[in-house]
């Protein structure tokens, strides 16, 4: 049987602990989600001033990175290419930049999604969030 990295609820705060300083820092009103690597809700947290929609959108981001265990920007760039089929994908609805998969000792334990600015500063928070934990910063 093989074993592999789990996210923490430690790690989990750990992320959303450095996007929303990230997210502060930058004077960016976003929503913060974390999933597992099953796409599952782990955390959900919206900024002051941040859309309601914006709540909506960072789940799916965050579970589109987990399950393709990739950038959710892959899939928005494939569409943007003419591959409209990535529409009709089954429970995938994140088809936007701003969710980023966690990897550790190259495994994807999880993913980020961000939504409430232009879509590479949501990846932007969400990178600042995963460097926490595989940095240990």
């Amino acid at each position: 049987m093989k074993t592999k990295p789990v996210l923490t609820l430690d790690d989990t705060r750990r992320i959303a602990q450095a996007a929303e300083a990230e997210a502060v820092r930058n004077h960016w009103a976003v929503t913060i989600a974390i999933a597992d690597d099953g796409g599952h809700l782990l955390w959900l947290q919206r900024l002051d001033g941040a859309a309601p929609l914006s709540a909506h959108i960072a789940p799916a981001k965050a579970h589109t990175a987990a399950l393709g265990q990739r950038e959710s920007r892959v899939y928005e760039e494939m569409i943007n290419q003419g591959r409209y089929s990535f529409l009709s994908v089954p429970a995938v609805e994140g088809l936007l930049e701003g969710g980023v998969p966690i990897m550790v000792q190259g495994v994807c334990v999880g993913a980020v999604g961000v939504s409430g600015v232009k879509s590479s500063e949501d990846a932007q928070v969400a990178r600042a969030g995963i460097a926490a934990l595989v940095t240990g910063a």
